[in-house]
């Protein structure tokens, strides 16, 4: 059963901040009047943005219009999962949720990826997603089973990490606005993240609001931003697939945990069944005991189920396979951010966030060149 959970941790992965901190600034104040009043007579040269001359006739200062950026993402964060369905070499599936409980099931993740980007207009940024990521899925989580009086104990116990290597691709958008260097970005993008032992891609969107301002050095072009925001992870709840039992299975004590697992299930199913016959028929009627009764048959029923048929699969373990299909979703779907980019000239910048609070730690750091078009 370790199996199946490792599998569903698979991807809070590529749930990858992608904002790029440039931005079109309306330059106020009177000692800026110069550089304003030089703006509304100078002809803008590129085609990008949409209205971008006009714009920048009104006083607005423009960044280049495309970009580049080589980003460095890594992420450690837990998620929660339900619905879990289980599965040996195509056999039936069996539903876990009752049974299985996890503890601190996270995903940690590296991934680098490249960002073309351009302002298609002067308040709107677009850009794709391409890039490379290894994940390590680690997952603790055991089986629990109730006794005669509906106390329910761990009959089993499991962990496991496995690595993977993803490709990711996706695109996204910023909306933007500046005043006087001050500034605020909606950043949000969709990514799909390809895993081999996955049915499918999996699906994240993101969100990261903003806030922050660029503080001028000495040197024209030279400036700082800081920020601080918020970020938010939807990761697409179905996920499916299909993987050999020996890749993510550590065979060396798994028979052993087996074989105490079904020991332990059938010295609780005897003592269920010694208090239910001890019973006289009215308190055999009684809902409450009815209802205790029922529930510990069919924990039991299903945890010593599984058991047999993991058994199975271990004794034919090098050509097995595990079929599984479950619910996924970020243990916190917000946490804080805060970040700051270094803008060596208009072409150039050093970007670095970090996100933190709540159950998901991340950090990025990024290199961008910029060009107009």
């Amino acid at each position: 059963m370790k199996c199946k959970k490792l599998i569903s941790a698979f991807f809070l992965l590529c749930s990858i901040p992608f904002f790029g901190q440039v931005y079109t600034d309306k330059i106020v104040g009177e000692k800026n009047q110069q550089l304003k009043d030089s703006l509304k007579t100078e002809e803008y040269p590129y085609a990008l943005p949409i209205w971008g001359e006009k714009v920048a006739q009104k006083g607005y200062k423009l960044p280049y219009s495309a970009g580049l950026s080589i980003n460095y993402f890594w992420q450690d964060s837990q998620i929660n999962i339900s619905d879990l369905n289980v599965g040996f070499n195509n056999g039936p599936q069996f539903n876990l949720d009752e049974i299985v409980r996890f503890d601190k099931s996270s995903v940690e993740a590296g991934a680098l990826t490249i960002r073309p980007d351009i302002w298609l207009l002067p308040f709107l940024n677009i850009y794709g997603i391409f890039g490379k990521a290894n994940t390590a899925t680690k997952i603790n989580a055991g089986i629990w089973v109730p006794d005669a009086d509906n106390n329910w104990s761990q009959v089993a116990s499991f962990s496991t990490k496995a690595n993977f290597n993803a490709t990711t691709f996706g695109f996204g958008m910023t909306p933007t606005i500046g005043i006087g260097g001050g500034w605020l970005a909606l950043d949000m993008n969709m990514a799909w993240t390809d895993i081999s032992s996955l049915d499918k891609p999996a699906f994240s969107y993101v969100f990261g609001p903003r806030l922050g301002k660029t503080f001028k050095f000495h040197k024209p072009e030279q400036n700082i931003a800081v920020w601080v925001g918020a970020f938010r992870v939807h990761i697409s709840g179905d996920t499916n697939g299909n993987i050999p039992l020996s890749d993510i299975f550590d065979l060396t004590n798994a028979q052993q945990k087996v074989d105490d697992g079904l020991t332990k299930v059938n010295e609780n199913q005897t003592k269920v069944d010694d208090w239910w016959n001890g019973l006289t028929p009215a308190q055999q009627a009684n809902p409450v005991n009815k209802a205790k009764h029922e529930t510990a048959n069919r924990a039991l029923d299903r945890a010593g189920t599984f058991l047999t048929h993991l058994d199975g699969a271990l004794s034919t373990a090098g050509s097995s396979s595990v079929q599984y299909s479950l619910q996924k979703a970020p243990k916190d779907m917000w946490n804080f951010i805060v970040g700051s980019q270094f803008q060596y000239n208009k072409h150039i910048m050093f970007r670095f966030e970090a996100g933190f609070l709540g159950s998901r730690t991340q950090f990025l750091g990024g290199l961008q060149y910029r060009f107009g078009l």
